[in-house]
């Protein structure tokens, strides 16, 4: 979630059919339905039996998880996927927009005029971002279309 440190998935357990216990390199730990996941997509229909998910590993450098077949899922969409499902809506839609924008913890404290240990508290989930924030993230959105456009 920070400089040069890409979300990396240390350990993943099954604990129920379409439920995982994914722990992050940053100390974080969910646990994950992917019962949705699963069967909105063609490409996972495998990992709907119970023998195929539950063969689930972590990819190269902890950056996915990996199945039999070829199926895998990025580190970031999991975690995103993991701070969805625990209510910290907030903390996604600050992720999103930094990832929408290519943002480094600097760059987004910049924009925003806060500090890098603040941005850093938000885009880990650490805090709560406050919805003056997530307004002024967007504010920056149209500020910057309106200055590409002219």
């Amino acid at each position: 979630m920070s400089e040069g440190n890409p979300i990396r998935i240390a350990g993943v357990k099954p604990v129920d059919h379409y439920v995982l216990r994914v722990s992050f390199a940053n100390g974080k730990t969910f646990t994950v339905d992917m019962r949705d996941f699963v069967h909105q997509f063609k490409g996972l229909r495998p990992l709907r039996e119970h023998a195929v998910f539950a063969r689930v590993d972590i990819g190269e450098g902890g950056h996915s998880l990996v199945w039999p077949g070829n199926i895998d899922m990025g580190a970031d969409r999991l975690y995103e996927m993991a701070l969805e499902q625990s209510g910290r809506a907030d903390t996604v839609a600050f992720i999103r927009w930094r990832w929408r924008h290519g943002l480094s913890l600097s760059e987004a404290a910049e924009a925003l005029g806060i500090s890098r240990r603040q941005v850093a508290y938000y885009a880990s989930g650490e805090q709560e971002v406050p919805r003056t924030i997530l307004l002024a993230c967007k504010g920056w959105e149209v500020e910057r279309k309106a200055v590409v456009a002219a």
